[in-house]
Order: C-alpha cells, then structure tokens, then sequence
C-alpha cells in the first residue's frame, strides 16, 4: 500500500486527535477561555442528534432490505450472524474482566446522582425500554437507539418480503442511507473545531485527571488487541479448519490486516478478505456473505471498545462496575456493534447508543469523552473487526460445508498443482 494512500486515509483521524490535544493544552494553560467556548462544541452534538435518528433506520433498513438469501445462503446468514453474536460476546467479557483488574479511571472527574443511570428500574421495564417504545413518535428520540434499531430491522426484513431488494422502497432505503451518510460527512468537517472546543472545557473543568485516564484506557486496550489476535484467532480458525487451520489462517491473515490498518475502514477490507478466502478454498457464496456483512456487523474490536467505554464513564462519574453489570454491558457491546458503520468515523452511532442508555441526561459530557476513545482505539479495532471477518469464514464453511472443508480444499489445490 502506497505511503500517500496510509497518510490521506489517516489524515482526518490525525487532524481530529491534534484537535483534542490542541483543545486540552488550551483548557489546561486558558481554562477560563476554554469554558468560554464549550457552546461551538454543544453545536456539533446538537447537529449530530439531529442526523442519527434516520441515519441509524435508513443504514440499517437497506441492508436487511437488500438481502437475497434463500435456501443455502439463509442458513449460511443465519449461522454468520450468530457466530458473530458469540464472538462479540466474547470479546465483551474478556474486556469487562481485564477492566475490573484493571480500571482506566482511578478517580471520578464528577459525581453523578445514582438515580440518573436508572439504578431503579426494574429489570423487566429496561427490558421492555431497550428493545421496544411505546409509539412509533419515541422511536425518533436519540434516546431510543436500540429500539430503533430493532423496528429497522424488522421494517428492512418487511420491505424484503414486500417488494425484495429491487423493489422501490427498498431502493429508496439505499438512497436515503447514502443520502444520511454524506449528511454526516458534512458535518464532521466541523468536528475538529467542534472537539478543540469541547476538551477545552473539559480540561478546564476536570483537570489533568484526564490524561492520567486516557492513558490507563490504551494500556488496557492495545496489548488485548495483540493477544487477541496470537490466541482468539488461531482456536477460531483451528474450530473452523481443524488440523490446518491455524497454519493456513496465518499465512493469509496479515494482507488484511494491513490493509485494514492503512485505510482504516472495514469496507476498504472487504475485496482483501474475498480474495483471502478465495485462496484458501472457503467457498463462493460463504466468503460473499460473510464478507460484506461482517463489514458492518462483526466487531470483536469495537465490542471491546465499547465495554472500555461504558466503563470509562462509569468511573469519570464516580460510578462502582459492578458484575451484576456484565449481562446488559455485553448485550449493549453486541448490539451497538450492528449499528456501526463500515466506514471511518462511523458517524459516532455507538456513541450514542451507548449515551441513550447509559449517560442519557450527562450526554453533553459522555459524548466527547466517548468520541476520544473511539478516535484513540479506532486503528487496533477497525484491524481486529476486519481480519475477524477473514477468520469466521472458517467457521461458517464447517457449519456449512463439513468440517474437513479445509482438509478437501489443500487436497484439491494439491492436485491442481500435480496436473
């Protein structure tokens, strides 16, 4: 990959990294002046809750839209989904674990009164709150991410069953989601002045709190990406391939791991990925569905950034994690993961997923907070997320192909190469 290429796809994540940095210096050595300018930064907030709200329904919709699975591609999207599920699941709790070894936050920039992160409500009302609103005008508020979430999923399969991935409606979704996410581009050209503003006021209010805070989170985050992939990885491939797996999974790896790593972007990843399982002999119609669709639904990378970020919070408040805890961080982990797009930045959806229902009424501190991990831990994820989805293919080919999938594709390129 050319140098030119790695520097412009990195170029916007560098510019807003030295904004927040910018902002912090300014916040530490003018904290007057920096309090001064929070509201251009409650500006962009303002504009992104604006823009979520059809973005998540329209991107969402589309996909599940334009789906043509039947018969073998069905039970090929049903089985990818589900192992994405359980890997990202995974991936939540050995973040969760390392996190209560290992704190990010030592102590709280601010208390926050318990009953604002509905300590109160029952366990059955949060299970009704979180998938389910009670009129279809409450599922327009940024406050109701995962249910919005599932009414578009639900609507995307309704336009499939109506008129299929051809027909208008579904044809509309796929313009108002790219309609949505060049909205978003828009915007974020405002996010670097927006986030100087922002950590301006924050380092002015909270102090040097953050940086220790910061740096504890990267101490936990970037060696669990390098673990992960020297030890997840290779029991994910030998599950898949059996004997060969590992071997043959490590010979191909690493071309999309760079990959991902230079452009940042999970659907940058994609052709690397096909041609990846091409070679290795993962078949056709598995690696064309695995493929796109883990571009935006499977990541094991942001599943462990989103735990670190729940917890992050938690701790910038003054709130104790709890183990009682880990169901409900691990489903919001897993189904924030699905809201996120494939493209870099990903238009700061799970942020706000996890702001509507954790932090809903402190969103104007969370959010930026949320952002700056996001922004630090992006590259590591966006390589866990798209090389993950090279390695489930393995998976995905035993539950379909049998199990000695592997074993039959080495034999058949072995007597390819003797003719």
């Amino acid at each position: 990959m050319e140098k030119s290429s790695v520097l412009k796809n990195y170029r916007f994540l560098a510019i807003m990294l030295g904004a927040m940095i910018a902002g912090m210096v300014t916040g530490w050595f003018a904290p007057e002046f920096g309090m001064k300018i929070k509201p251009f930064g409650t500006v962009f907030i303002n504009m992104m809750f604006c823009v979520v709200v059809p973005l998540v329904f329209a991107s969402i919709s589309s996909s599940v839209a334009g789906m043509r699975s039947k018969a073998r591609a069905g039970k090929i999207m049903g089985t990818t989904v589900a192992i994405f599920v359980v890997t990202g699941a995974i991936a939540a709790v050995i973040m969760f674990v390392i996190l209560k070894v290992f704190p990010p936050v030592l102590e709280a920039w601010t208390e926050l009164p318990s009953e604002e992160m509905g300590e109160y409500a029952s366990m059955s009302d949060m299970l009704v709150n979180f998938f389910t609103a009670n009129d279809f005008v409450g599922l327009l508020s940024r406050k109701a991410m995962l249910p919005l979430i599932v009414f578009s999923i639900l609507f995307g399969f309704a336009t499939n069953m109506a008129g299929g991935p051809d027909g208008p409606i579904a044809q509309w979704l796929s313009a108002l989601s790219e309609v949505m996410l060049k909205f978003v581009k828009i915007i974020t050209y405002y996010a670097p002045i927006a986030f100087f503003c922002i950590f301006a006021d924050l380092v002015a209010q909270y102090g040097s709190a953050i940086t220790e805070s910061y740096a504890r989170a990267m101490i936990a985050y970037y060696p669990l990406c390098i673990v992960y992939v020297f030890t997840a990885f290779p029991l994910f491939a030998w599950f898949g391939g059996g004997k060969h797996g590992i071997k043959t999974m490590f010979q191909h790896i690493t071309r999309p791991a760079v990959v991902s790593l230079g452009t940042c972007s999970s659907v940058a990843t994609i052709p690397t990925n096909l041609e990846c399982a091409e070679e290795t002999g993962v078949s056709k119609d598995i690696a064309e569905m695995v493929c796109p669709l883990g571009a935006t639904m499977h990541m094991d990378g942001s599943c462990f950034s989103c735990v670190l970020k729940i917890v992050f919070v938690w701790g910038v408040f003054g709130q104790d994690v709890s183990w009682s805890s880990l169901p409900l961080i691990v489903l919001v982990a897993v189904l924030s993961s699905v809201g996120m797009s494939g493209v870099p930045g990903g238009g700061y959806i799970g942020e706000y997923i996890i702001c509507s229902i954790f932090f809903p009424t402190q969103i104007e501190v969370a959010f930026p907070i949320l952002v700056m991990i996001g922004n630090l831990v992006d590259p590591p994820a966006t390589m866990i997320n798209s090389a993950g989805d090279y390695v489930v293919t393995y998976i995905v080919s035993r539950f379909v192909d049998g199990k000695d999938w592997l074993d039959k594709a080495i034999a058949k390129k072995k007597e390819q190469a003797a003719a």
